[in-house]
């Protein structure tokens, strides 16, 4: 079996037969309980309010308290990094090799809150796919590109990602995004309950230069009646850019947008003498 089909295949299905083989004891100290933050099959976060965010804060429910934040711009020393990255990783898959794993895509992205029953720590740590987020004034006309490029060859792909990476004015850098893939009614990723209790997330990339952005997190779900036209639009967005590579979803899927609060240089002070070494720099 190839390595791909057994991470694929292979692997669940050892983890099924050892799951079923577990005293029935074991299934229950380790079932996940279930959070009711679902009504009819949507969720709506409640730890999270916008109402001032065109003023330039934001207040979440954080540990049990409302707190207000100041939303950030990501500096310029971490978008130029974000955005060389994902060019040279155009270039490599134009050559026909595969993206890094490790760079401005992939992140670690840790949160705590709620513990979901199948452990003493709410704390919680997992590989997330990010990107950057477009202005509002820009959305709908990236969308459309995305949608009207989305069937066309991969050199017109390729080439359509160059030339949105390479215009810096298209960015909102007070914005990260990515998806919540997994999360239904019947199974909730650790991730999903941390941020629906608790918002506050930190996010850092595998790299050098190293990078840590602390965000408030907000979960929007495609069938919330509350969410607004931006929110919609962040949504279908971020699930058209997901599917420009990936397999088309048959329907929308969960968005994240993290709101940037501060950022942090974690580079080592060896990267020409301008690692910061874990200070707050935004």
């Amino acid at each position: 079996m190839k390595r791909r089909q057994f991470f694929g295949v292979g692997a669940a299905a050892l983890i099924s037969a050892g799951l079923k083989k577990l005293p029935a004891s074991l299934l229950q100290q380790f079932s996940v309980q279930k959070s009711g933050f679902w009504t009819d099959g949507y969720f709506q976060q409640k730890s999270v309010d916008l109402t001032n965010l065109h003023q330039g804060t934001i207040r979440a429910k954080v540990n049990g308290t409302w707190e207000q934040y100041h939303v950030r711009a990501l500096n310029a020393e971490f978008f130029e990094w974000n955005i060389e990255d994902r060019l040279a990783n155009i270039e490599k898959m134009r050559k026909g090799s595969m993206p890094d794993w490790s760079g401005a895509h992939n992140a670690a992205v840790a949160t705590a809150g709620k513990n979901r029953g199948d452990s003493r720590f709410s704390l919680n740590n997992a590989i997330k796919g990010t990107g950057l987020c477009p202005k509002q004034e820009k959305i709908e006309d990236i969308i459309g590109l995305l949608k009207k490029t989305g069937s066309k060859d991969m050199e017109v792909k390729f080439n359509t990602l160059t030339g949105m990476y390479q215009d810096s004015q298209l960015w909102d850098l007070t914005k990260l995004i990515s998806l919540e893939l997994y999360s239904k009614p019947d199974f909730e990723t650790h991730t999903f309950l941390n941020q629906m209790a608790n918002p506050v997330s930190s996010i850092v990339y595998l790299d050098v230069p190293s990078f840590e952005i602390r965000a408030i997190a907000r979960l929007l779900h495609p069938d919330d009646p509350g969410l607004g036209t931006d929110e919609r639009n962040y949504l279908t967005y971020i699930n058209t850019i997901h599917s420009y590579f990936h397999s088309h979803f048959t329907s929308v899927v969960p968005a994240v947008v993290y709101h940037v609060i501060e950022v942090f240089d974690n580079s080592p002070s060896g990267r020409k003498g301008q690692g910061k070494k874990g200070l707050r720099v935004v």
